[in-house]
């Protein structure tokens, strides 16, 4: 995982791969992780219904392949995630 790459490759629970579109990355010093926002490409969307987006924390690898994302485990960090995502869709929608 990198920062600034467009998308990436999940793996489910059912081993399935996923691609997916990163739609951002951000660090955390409070929690000193790194985080990605991203959404599955090729989800069934209906256009009533937003796109279902998911959160990781990961650890950027050494030689800037695939890094390992991990789940969020704390209330903090997901309304932290929260509070960014917020901030991000509130910036997207002041530039259209």
């Amino acid at each position: 995982m990198e920062h600034g790459q467009e998308t990436m490759t999940v793996v489910d629970e059912h081993g399935e791969e996923h691609v997916c579109e990163v739609i951002f990355t951000f660090e955390s010093e409070d929690f000193g992780k790194s985080y990605v926002l991203y959404h599955i490409l090729g989800e069934e969307v209906d256009d009533d219904e937003e796109v279902e987006i998911h959160a990781s924390a990961f650890i950027p690898s050494e030689d800037n392949e695939d890094g390992e994302l991990l789940p969020i485990e704390t209330d903090e960090e997901w309304d932290m995630i929260e509070e960014m995502l917020n901030t991000f869709l509130a910036e997207d929608e002041d530039e259209e």
